[in-house]
């Protein structure tokens, strides 16, 4: 039997290179797209893996349809406990049925966490977290009275059916606006800076010339009766009585109106820029145009072939 040569030992198996393809490509992919590698090639856990994470054959369709059903299921549990009559009626019913599905899911996440080769990886990810909350707001209501209604975030899980249904162009569009909203960051960040500064300053404003006798008892409740003001909400539970206090609240409600729309706009315009073709950088030698269709090798203007550069390659 011939052995295998230096350079074929160290060739990358066909396997392996499609898996690190694979890998490379889930780095890019969105925040809804993003898969998982297998931790078993074979056995119960290769088998739960792909009924738990792919969507192709008819078990795996059905695996996850049922999820859908249990998840609905047990929103519509919590749902009912929260209806006084439902609740004085059918409160042991509900309450074991609550049980029922968070071990259910409980066991679920446990064997995703095993089926997959990076468990850590799909803990931190976007789908691990939501999976987690599922049923970690039932364990805390053993600690904290009332946490357990906070499992409606189970809702959440339903964002699996863009991935059960194959509407990939939809999670693509999903990822596009959570990375416009993660670019604008920044921007964002600025501009809540702001608007806490102005709601310091306006609150100690008032505090000052209103006073407890009017319902500023200090300047957190003047903060809060700023940020109700500024919003344009005005529940009417503290108002001013005095006239530069009322002169106050007018410049503020006019500051609101001004700003309201910035974050809109400032996310808005990082979305359009994300869906502005990109454009390629190239001078035309006979008439200086510098920007053309990313796919161009003639100028736009002019017909003359553009310079080779560098981002070409």
């Amino acid at each position: 039997m011939n052995k295998p040569s230096p350079e074929e030992r160290d060739a990358p198996r066909p396997d392996a290179a499609r898996r690190e393809q694979a890998a490379t490509l889930d780095e890019r992919a969105s925040l809804f797209e993003r898969d998982f590698l297998p931790g078993s090639e074979h056995g119960f856990r290769n088998t739960f893996y792909r009924l738990a994470f792919h969507h192709d054959s008819p078990a795996e369709r059905n695996f996850d349809l049922w999820l859908i059903l249990a998840i609905l299921a047990s929103v519509g549990v919590v749902m009912l406990d929260s209806v006084p009559s439902f609740k004085a009626r059918w409160h042991e019913a509900l309450y074991a049925a609550e049980w029922f599905f968070t071990v259910l899911f409980t066991i679920e996440y446990g064997l995703r966490l095993w089926a997959v080769k990076r468990p850590l990886r799909y803990a931190t990810s976007f789908f691990g977290i939501i999976d987690l909350l599922a049923f970690l707001p039932t364990y805390l209501s053993l600690l904290f009275i009332g946490s357990n209604y906070l499992v409606v975030v189970r809702v959440l899980r339903l964002l699996r059916v863009f991935r059960v249904l194959k509407l990939v162009e939809y999670s693509s569009e999903a990822g596009m606006l959570v990375g416009a909203l993660l670019r604008s960051r920044r921007k964002i960040f600025v501009f809540i800076c702001t608007l806490v500064t102005i709601v310091i300053i306006f609150g100690a404003l008032m505090y000052v010339i209103e006073g407890p006798e009017h319902g500023f008892t200090s300047i957190p409740t003047a903060m809060y009766w700023a940020v109700v003001t500024m919003a344009t909400v005005g529940f009417g539970d503290i108002a001013p009585a005095t006239p530069l206090g009322r002169l106050i609240t007018s410049i503020l409600i006019l500051i609101g109106y001004s700003i309201i729309a910035v974050p809109t706009g400032i996310y808005t315009a990082e979305l359009a820029s994300s869906l502005r073709p990109k454009r390629r950088t190239a001078r035309c030698v006979e008439c200086g145009l510098t920007e053309h269709e990313a796919d161009a090798w003639h100028c736009r203007r002019c017909g003359r072939g553009l310079p080779h550069t560098e981002a070409d390659d």
